[in-house]
């Protein structure tokens, strides 16, 4: 069943959000050459008992996985896709991607937000990888009218992606979020307009495209950390994420950021 939040409620998960945004900027600072994964870990671990809000990841036992995850955040690097787990031994260099997935707790509600950079100067590549992903994020929310479908949304970031020679993982997807981490409805990346379920007033949704530079196809690392997706070329891959409250004026994003470093 797809949940519809109270215009109280929504306005709660904006003041997350906030927070939220302001912690992946802090996170990004982070990401330089010599620092760690698990040095944004840290930071971020700090910053929730800052701003006393719950890191509701560190625990988080999905179905896929035989353990709980073991921190605040996830941090991906270059041809890791989603679900990195910070490490000591993950050193950043001169030109990775480094994508930052959190959640938070705040108030009993709880928001989703994602944003990729680059350490240092990045290739070309990267950067029109990174641009096209984020600009994505757009087009999939823009779509995210009250009376139009979940495909409408998939079909959006398909259309977008995909005329840039990008690919988009299909195995992963967006999803409803706010009385939980993870609700329905699942929200592809990949689709048709008109399909799917009606996006209603009251739905949050978290809505993230996950772009590869090269191929599709992905795998799970079942014998390594049972947690961390890699793309099966090699490739790299940027992931961007907001948390979006559907209104009566359309979608409104409760995890804005002013661009990806600010």
């Amino acid at each position: 069943m797809i949940t519809k939040k109270t215009p109280e409620e929504i306005e709660i998960l904006k003041e997350a959000g906030s927070i939220l945004a302001l912690f992946l900027r802090e996170l990004a600072k982070v990401a330089v050459p010599g620092n760690t994964t698990l040095d944004i870990d840290d930071r971020a671990m700090e910053l929730c008992e800052e701003y006393d809000v719950e890191p509701v990841l560190l625990g988080y036992h999905p179905g896929f996985a035989d353990y709980p995850y073991p921190a605040a955040v996830c941090v991906s690097v270059n041809n890791c896709v989603q679900h990195g787990i910070p490490s000591p031994d993950v050193v950043f260099k001169e030109g990775d991607v480094v994508n930052i997935d959190m959640s938070i707790g705040y108030n009993g509600l709880v928001v989703d937000s994602g944003i990729t950079v680059g350490v240092g100067e990045v290739n070309d590549e990267a950067r029109r990888l990174l641009a096209a992903t984020e600009e994505a994020l757009a087009h999939g929310i823009k779509a995210a009218q009250p009376g139009k479908h979940i495909g409408d949304i998939s079909a959006a970031i398909q259309t977008f992606v995909e005329a840039r020679g990008f690919s988009l993982v299909e195995v992963l997807c967006g999803h409803g979020v706010g009385y939980a981490v993870h609700e329905e409805p699942t929200i592809p990346n990949i689709g048709k307009p008109g399909t799917g379920p009606k996006i209603e007033v009251g739905h949050v949704y978290a809505i993230e495209p996950i772009v590869n530079a090269g191929g599709k196809d992905v795998y799970f690392d079942d014998e390594g950390d049972g947690y961390s997706v890699y793309t099966k070329d090699g490739s790299i891959s940027a992931h961007f994420e907001h948390t979006v409250a559907i209104t009566d004026n359309g979608p409104l994003i409760l995890t804005k950021r002013s661009s990806r470093l600010e």
